[in-house]
């Protein structure tokens, strides 16, 4: 849910609204956000994500209030932030102002001078495998030098594609998605499933000396 809402918001128009309903009782004192930042709102749980997804402290932040009684509370937590933003009440009085929200850190790649270990973080509705390696960290430590993208037990991938399209139909390939994340993937194929990879799976990219 992080990656998909990091990568795509910016995308929606100003004044979007987007409702991010994920471990919305990660503990039992869980608060609700109501979030301004960038001209788009977001409704959610303080549970950590909006960090991981700003990667800092949004623009205008306001803690909803919570139901006194209720059978449905996510109901009228979610649907009442809505209702007050989409009528153009002053968004100052949705609720409490915040100065802090949760932090999480995200899990971040090993390197060294000639190799990056990183870490399955997402397995997208094509199957295809998600690595928190970017393509700036990847030209960086690489630095030109042909390398191996070694995973589980399967034999290396040597080199980087463009697109899909670039190896026959069933074979296994990586390419830098329009996120610039590291993609591992498989030409008309499911690649998690057939390459037995999870989230959290470690993948790891030596690059040789010429």
């Amino acid at each position: 849910m992080k990656i998909r809402l990091e990568n795509a918001w910016q995308s929606f128009p100003e004044g979007t609204i987007h409702v991010l309903s994920v471990n919305d009782f990660d503990s039992e004192k869980q608060t609700f956000l109501a979030i301004r930042h960038q001209g788009h709102y977001f409704v959610g749980p303080d549970s950590g994500v909006f960090w991981l997804v700003f990667e800092q402290m949004p623009e205008e932040v306001y803690e909803l209030p919570m139901p006194s009684q209720s059978n449905f509370p996510l109901k009228d937590i979610y649907a009442k932030a809505v209702w007050h933003i989409t009528t153009q009440k002053s968004f100052a009085k949705i609720g409490i102002k915040r100065s802090e929200i949760v932090q999480r850190i995200a899990l971040q790649p090993v390197i060294n001078q000639s190799q990056i270990r990183g870490s399955v973080i997402h397995i997208d509705n094509f199957d295809n495998v998600i690595v928190n390696i970017s393509r700036d960290l990847f030209e960086k430590v690489g630095a030109g030098r042909s390398f191996s993208l070694y995973f589980k037990r399967h034999d290396p991938i040597t080199k980087l594609c463009q697109k899909y399209q670039d190896v026959p139909v069933g074979e296994v390939l990586c390419l830098f998605n329009s996120a610039d994340c590291l993609e591992i993937a498989i030409n008309m194929g499911m690649a998690a499933t057939l390459l037995g990879l999870n989230v959290e799976d470690v993948v790891q990219i030596d690059f040789h000396n010429k």
